[in-house]
């Protein structure tokens, strides 16, 4: 009270002093004119630095996030068998734009209040040392207090990100099978295990706000705590005649432009466990080591001939038991493998081993009589064509759909060319916008026979030396598999061929079968010698042929 009293009287008695001269307006004039100018030229600071630190800040997350993204697409296979699809586009959403928030804001923040601190602090110990020193008492206090609280911000915001994590994996797969969900009648099922995911990440998010909440008091107690020490030990200098009531008032100004940076420092700190989490989380992911798909000792000038040799190769995804056994076999170039076996028996584990999705454990792939690792994964897959079961269309015009296998311009003659052999052309043509029609996300405007002779047309066009048909006809009616066989058959000619398929139809004319059962060749040979042996084939062909004749049979009854 005493020193708002003194700093009034002081206040007042320059007023007056000024007032009773008879050329008062001008310094008056002068000080407001002062005022006016130091607050637009802190406006003006203000503008330019917050414009250049949001320039900054954008550019350097504009590299994070590109690098990320670019690092992603070069992970291996197990990689992304292993990591949720949700989490990763959360850590490529939420984590990089907490990180673009410590550029944009935080470092501003920081170098404004070290900057502030500074100077004032450097004025009050040029006032009077011993103010200055009892000023910043609580500082080891206030920073003990920060790193406590560091560590349990920390925690909280991890496990909250964490469940963010989860819940974006939740709604990416629930929008991806909307659907299957509709189909089922699951939209109340799917809503309560939203709702599970959901109040975890409520319950993680009101703990982490707690830690923030609980910090804030103790910090702000300390500030009041050191202008309570310092008023004190002021007021108790000018008492005592150490220091005169002006410096006094001088020093509770440049007191509060300390306590101020104290108390935002300890809350930025704080807020940095954040940044902290986020930085750890984007650096998990670019620290995973990258898939190498451009080195190979083997000159890659030419394309492969298609001779493919498996010799006792094995292969197993983690340290868990091997899925391929000791598999051994010979294809020729331009031959036709098939393979046959219940789901999970090793058949699309095998054909993945060609593009080096994975790289075999054991034994020898050879390609043209070369080990396969002498190929970078980049020229195997420009030579290796795969038409899967479920072809995946990005949402995108049928013509860039088309030609999206191959790295050069392409004529509207070479995609019609390839739209005919895989009997799609007529099709795309009585769409309105033809070629430009647009697919929807993932394909959904097409039927399951159209989005599959367009993937049989990309293929096409990619020209590919060894080719692997992933069971492709089996979701389609009878008709649209007669028109996608044909379109097959265009396809594979001239190229070395592994067919997956579980319709012995469609393996009959293959020049070689191979029948699997856990991960191990237990049959192998052609249509004519394996219907005449015991075992999965004949047993397998002897159900078909049965289902067949008795719907042939309802069908003629009919």
């Amino acid at each position: 009270m005493g020193a708002e009293t003194g700093g009034f009287l002081l206040l007042r008695t320059y007023i007056d002093e000024i007032i009773s001269k008879e050329n008062w307006a001008l310094p008056v004039a002068l000080f407001a004119g002062g005022y006016l100018g130091f607050a637009l030229l802190r406006g003006a600071f203000s503008f330019v630095s917050g414009k250049f630190s949001a320039y900054a800040a954008e550019r350097v997350i504009r590299t994070v996030r590109n690098s990320l993204y670019d690092h992603m697409q070069r992970l291996s296979f197990s990689y992304h068998d292993r990591m949720k699809t949700g989490e990763l586009i959360q850590r490529s959403t939420s984590d990089v734009d907490t990180l673009r928030r410590f550029y944009s804001e935080m470092v501003r923040g920081i170098a404004r209040i070290v900057f502030l601190f500074s100077i004032n602090f450097a004025v009050i110990a040029a006032l009077k040392w011993q103010l200055a020193l009892l000023t910043i008492s609580v500082v080891p206090a206030m920073a003990y207090v920060s790193v406590k609280f560091f560590s349990r911000i920390h925690n909280a915001y991890e496990a909250y990100q964490s469940q963010d994590g989860a819940l974006s994996a939740v709604l990416q797969e629930n929008l991806t099978g909307v659907r299957i969900v509709r189909a089922f009648s699951r939209q109340r099922f799917e809503e309560e295990k939203f709702e599970r995911e959901n109040r975890k990440k409520l319950h993680l998010g009101y703990r982490f706000m707690m830690s923030h909440a609980t910090y804030w008091p103790f910090s702000e107690f300390l500030g009041g705590l050191q202008v309570i020490i310092g008023l004190v030990a002021g007021g108790i200098m000018v008492m005592n005649h150490a220091l005169t009531i002006g410096t006094f008032v001088a020093y509770v100004g440049m007191a509060k432009g300390i306590i101020w940076p104290l108390q935002q420092l300890g809350r930025l700190i704080a807020q940095l466990s954040t940044v902290n989490v986020s930085y750890n989380r984007i650096g998990v992911v670019l620290r995973e080591r990258e898939e190498d798909v451009v080195s190979g000792r083997t000159p890659e000038t030419k394309d492969l001939d298609g001779a493919v040799r498996f010799d006792g190769v094995s292969f197993a995804y983690d340290s868990s038991a091997p899925v391929l056994h000791d598999v051994s076999f010979e294809c020729p170039p331009g031959r036709h493998i098939a393979l046959l076996g219940e789901p999970g028996s090793g058949k699309t584990t095998l054909v993945n081993l060609l593009p080096r999705f994975y790289d075999h454990t054991e034994g020898t792939i050879l390609i043209d009589g070369r080990p396969i690792e002498e190929y970078s994964r980049h020229y195997l897959r420009r030579q290796i064509g795969i038409v899967e079961q479920e072809p995946f269309l990005f949402s995108t015009d049928i013509r860039s759909n088309i030609t999206y296998g191959v790295e050069r311009d392409v004529s509207d003659e070479e995609v019609e060319r390839v739209a005919k052999a895989a009997a799609i052309h007529e099709s795309i043509m009585s769409f309105p916008d033809g070629y430009a029609t647009m697919v929807g996300e993932r394909g959904v405007t097409l039927s399951g026979g159209q989005k599959q002779r367009i993937a049989i047309a990309r293929t096409l066009l990619k020209d590919p030396a060894i080719l692997i048909l992933d069971d492709s006809t089996s979701a389609v009616d009878a008709e649209t598999e007669d028109a996608i066989r044909r379109a097959l058959s265009a396809l594979m000619e001239g190229r070395s061929t592994f067919i997956i398929a579980h319709r012995v139809q469609s393996l009959m004319r293959a020049d070689l079968i191979l029948v699997f059962k856990d991960g191990r060749i237990i049959q192998r040979g052609t249509h004519e010698s394996l219907i005449d042996q015991p075992g999965f084939y004949n047993e397998v062909f002897q159900l078909q042929t049965q289902i067949e004749i008795e719907l042939q049979e309802q069908l003629h009854n009919g």
